[in-house]
């Protein structure tokens, strides 16, 4: 539960940047960007790996390039079931999907995982 919600923390930091740094990212309220945050951290546990899986080819094709869109869309589709949360169009969705990625890259790469090594 704790790295659920050191998670949401992290993408609420990165939606937050994304919102300063993109255009076509906007939040209404602080609100909205913490739902926006906990509702992308429970799309991408349950449709991206759907979306993965079904893109396979295209991943494979692109090198690895089309999980991009594949983040862009996860983020647009929270956006559409969010109202506070606005993303206008594609390539806006493809500037959140990269700052949040590096935010979220960043911050693990500073943040160690505590969680000890299995040897099985």
């Amino acid at each position: 539960m704790i790295r659920f919600i050191l998670q949401a923390v992290v993408t609420a930091l990165g939606l937050w940047l994304s919102a300063y740094l993109v255009p076509g990212v906007e939040f209404l309220s602080t609100g909205s960007l913490i739902a926006a945050a906990v509702l992308l951290g429970l799309v991408n546990a349950v449709v991206r790996p759907v979306l993965t899986f079904v893109t396979f080819p295209l991943t494979v094709i692109t090198f690895g390039l089309f999980l991009l869109v594949v983040n862009a869309a996860t983020i647009g589709l929270t956006a559409m079931f969010l109202g506070g949360f606005v993303v206008d169009g594609l390539w806006a969705g493809v500037g959140a999907a990269i700052v949040t990625g590096i935010v979220s890259f960043l911050v693990g790469w500073i943040v160690p995982d505590n969680q000890p090594a299995r040897r099985d």
